[in-house]
């Protein structure tokens, strides 16, 4: 079983910025390791000087984890679902992805390579596939979903921080970069783009969203929202468009497009020394020198314009169980997916410096469903950051493909 809560959101790049990163036990907890710094960031031949999308066909080289067609596609398998009431009453949730949604989904993962290596190959391996249907499997109902494979910084290289350089930390985001490219140049064809990361992947697109999508309006125009959960996308403080992107602001309504859906969440408000939620200690990719001026950006999925509302989990039966949080039993139903309607709300908090998603259980004390909770409350409720929310993220997909077209 995959220890998910090792995961860390590694930086895609920086200037000279320090964090603790955690280390991997057995238990899937998480220590802390030591500081990490990642190097300057690249000038002119660096990040930003990746190529633009071609419009015409390039070879695809890349190894895709997820695409339309591919065989043994981890994210167009059964979307099945036994969905538990409060009563513990199981009842069919029948979906299926759909056969021609008209826009894509451009997926990038979190840290979950289990490979010795500071960057992984691109094999793909148990990990990548378990968190694809984990997280990403069920926008094939509103989406055509691509996810490339990509020699991410691994829990191995992670937990021995002083191994990580400006190479390697470059090579992650190369890869992503590479992969969006191509995708752009054999596949997009003008098509709508939902891009979704989470952790490290969020990271990823961050960098890729503010380099390929935010300074290019050609590219721009082809944008239905990204959706980047835990990863400290920033705003400057009290507004909704700056920060990380020039011209990509936050989401506040469903059907609004363009712009971008971001949040870390917690049952509590996040310590001092919190990873997520707070400028002074976030992990981030680009070392802001003006972080004193900016906040981590917080979008409610289940209501972007504000407010307090309903959440629709969806949590894998098999493989990532840790995804349901610690101490969650093992289910045991037949599906893919199991789902626990009115069990949690959810909605944004603004407070004493930090910014956050924050996550109450509303089922009451005869609601026997498992709870999800921290393994350390610096990380928050990081490793369901997606899944608590995915019937929400999936819905407003859909809206905002609506509005799209």
């Amino acid at each position: 079983m995959l220890a998910l809560a090792t995961i860390l959101t590694a930086a895609a790049c920086g200037t000279s910025m320090t964090t603790p990163a955690p280390s991997a036990t057995n238990s899937g907890s998480m220590q802390i390791a030591g500081p990490v710094t990642w190097p300057s960031a690249p000038g002119s031949a660096g990040l930003g000087s990746t190529a633009s999308a071609a419009p015409s066909t390039v070879p695809d080289d890349t190894i895709w984890l997820c695409k339309p067609g591919l065989k043994n596609n981890p994210c167009e398998g059964s979307l099945a679902t036994t969905s538990i009431d409060s009563k513990g009453i199981a009842s069919p949730d029948p979906t299926a992805p759909a056969a021609d949604p008209p826009i894509d989904c451009f997926y990038v993962y979190p840290t979950v390579s289990r490979q010795k290596g500071v960057n992984a190959d691109l094999t793909t391996d148990p990990e990548e596939t378990g968190v694809a249907i984990a997280q990403a499997a069920r926008f094939s109902q509103v989406c055509r979903v691509y996810a490339p494979m990509y020699p991410q910084l691994t829990l191995a290289g992670i937990a021995q921080p002083s191994k990580i350089g400006y190479a390697s930390a470059l090579s992650a985001y190369s890869g992503v970069s590479a992969a969006f490219r191509t995708y752009m140049a054999n596949y997009n064809h003008g098509r709508g783009i939902v891009f979704v990361g989470h952790s490290q992947g969020a990271m990823m697109l961050t960098a890729l969203l503010k380099f390929e999508v935010d300074a290019k309006p050609e590219v721009r125009r082809l944008l239905v929202s990204a959706l980047l959960m835990g990863g400290n996308v920033t705003v400057p403080t009290g507004k909704s468009v700056g920060g990380d992107f020039a011209n990509i602001p936050a989401c506040s309504s469903a059907s609004q497009t363009g712009c971008v859906v971001a949040y870390s969440s917690f049952d509590k408000t996040p310590p001092a020394d919190a990873v997520f939620g707070r400028i002074a200690t976030a992990i981030n990719p680009f070392g802001r020198s003006n972080a004193g001026q900016l906040e981590i950006l917080c979008v409610n999925p289940a209501a972007p314009g504000g407010g307090t509302a309903t959440l629709q989990p969806y949590f894998p039966t098999a493989g990532l169980t840790l995804l349901r949080g610690r101490a969650a039993p093992t289910l045991t139903a037949a599906t893919p997916f199991v789902a626990y309607p009115n069990l949690y709300s959810a909605h944004c908090v603004n407070s004493g410096g930090a910014s956050w998603l924050q996550i109450d259980r509303i089922g009451g004390a005869s609601d026997k469903r498992p709870a999800v909770s921290p393994s350390d409350q610096r990380w928050g409720l990081h490793t369901v950051d997606v899944n608590i929310a995915l019937g929400n993220l999936v819905e407003l997909v859909r809206s905002e493909s609506g509005a799209f077209h």
